[in-house]
């Protein structure tokens, strides 16, 4: 439980400091949040989410133990030291190691990861999903040391592996679809999923890869960006990391950079932590506050966004000149088997090819309610033409498709006007 002290008072019972603290991870009494749903009367471990619902584990995340006039969830500290004179104590010395204000939103999120697991589960945000993505990888990896990522995943990664390479480490590639990782899995270190894949959205199945993997000795990440925890959960299918950026549907509005990396290993998360602190890739007070704010509305938007992916999916199957439509959550998606198997709900993005990259150009510009813009997962659909970015290998007449919180019906409509228009 949240010690009185630690809010309106001083780290660690001391007076004087900043309003709002709660001490990190580890920092000994008082180091969870007593208002979170991982938590039992006392504070400690042991109240479990058994019969909690997705809406009420969002509501209530990371939360702190109320206390009289002052905010349920206390605003961002800016502070960038935690004491004036002597040598430094208790939890927060210095915001580059720990900030309130991310012990909150790093509760919060490990509570969507994990219900239920309490301190067994940590969390770590970042400045962005790629400062999470790097740090997960360049903490773990070594000169001489073998890496697995997938060939079909997120646009950076190509960067990633020759920065990879140029440190001696060996990158084996594979499709994610057809589990296709586990014939390039013997000898490596590191196995990187992202699964549904960004832009293909294909699906591989995470818990056998991460039995596989655990046989050789191999640790597993998995890239639950798309899917969010409220989709899918790595951790509990096997994986040693799950890694997102915060900044696509976990947020949802399209204004916040963030990326975290959760964990049930110590011993793993405090190498990632030192690798944070060596590189300093560590959100603004202000961007984690205004997360942890968006996480009270995620399984709502969560779930109108998703059921508009599914209803503009089913709309576009009839559609002559649309081919290679991908949802998993379609029935007849080649990757529907294994995503209802492991997926809880199966994410906002739509991807769809069009003949041709000027018909694709039309059909974006004919769009009244989606603005053509990249990224996805935010309350305003996006769409884009991924291939004038260079670095997918998709056809010029590829749409990603973010579908948002708009009423299905609107959507879906002007899409199909979009694509009429389009033709002429």
């Amino acid at each position: 439980m949240t010690d009185s002290s630690a809010i309106g008072g001083g780290v660690d019972g001391g007076t004087g400091g900043p309003a709002g603290l709660v001490s990190p991870p580890g920092g000994g009494p008082g180091s969870t949040p007593g208002g979170g749903l991982n938590n039992g009367p006392d504070g400690g471990p042991g109240g479990g989410t058994a019969g909690i619902g997705d809406g009420t584990l969002a509501v209530r995340a990371g939360l702190p133990e109320p206390v009289q006039h002052e905010p349920t969830l206390p605003g961002p500290v800016f502070a960038a030291h935690f004491y004036l004179s002597g040598d430094p104590t208790g939890g927060y010395a210095y915001a580059r190691d720990e900030n309130p204000t991310w012990t909150l939103l790093e509760h919060a999120i490990g509570e969507l990861e994990a219900p239920g697991a309490g301190e067994d589960v940590e969390t770590l945000v970042f400045a962005s999903g790629m400062a999470a993505i790097s740090a997960v990888l360049f903490s773990q990896l070594r000169a001489g040391d073998t890496v697995v990522l997938p060939d079909d995943g997120y646009q950076v990664l190509p960067l990633v592996r020759e920065q990879l390479t140029a440190y001696g480490i060996e990158v084996r590639t594979a499709p994610t679809a057809g589990d296709a990782q586990l014939d390039v899995l013997d000898g490596a270190k590191l196995l990187w999923i992202e699964t549904p894949s960004n832009p293909g959205l294909d699906v591989c199945d995470v818990r056998r890869l991460a039995e596989a993997a655990r046989a050789r000795g191999v640790l597993v990440a998995v890239d639950n960006t798309l899917a969010t925890p409220l989709g899918q959960r790595p951790l509990e299918l096997g994986a040693d990391f799950a890694v997102a950026s915060g900044t696509k549907m976990l947020t949802g509005h399209g204004d916040i950079l963030l990326g975290y990396v959760a964990c049930r290993d110590a011993e793993l998360t405090a190498s990632v932590r030192r690798w944070r602190k060596i590189v300093g890739a560590i959100p603004g007070p202000m961007e984690a506050w205004l997360a942890h704010r968006s996480l009270a509305t995620l399984q709502l938007r969560a779930d109108r966004q998703n059921a508009n992916a599914l209803a503009l999916a089913e709309a576009l199957r009839g559609r002559p000149e649309v081919a290679g439509l991908r949802y998993p959550g379609l029935p007849d998606d080649p990757s529907y088997a294994i995503a209802s198997r492991q997926m809880r709900r199966f994410g906002c993005v739509v991807s769809f090819t069009l003949p041709t990259r000027a018909r694709a150009e039309r059909f974006l510009e004919a769009l009244r309610l989606v603005d053509d813009a990249t990224s996805f997962g935010g309350v305003r659909s996006t769409a884009e033409r991924r291939g004038r970015w260079g670095g997918d290998d998709v056809p010029e007449g590829f749409i990603r498709f973010s579908a948002g919180a708009e009423d299905s019906h609107d959507l879906v409509d002007d899409v199909l006007r979009a694509l009429d228009a389009s033709a002429e």
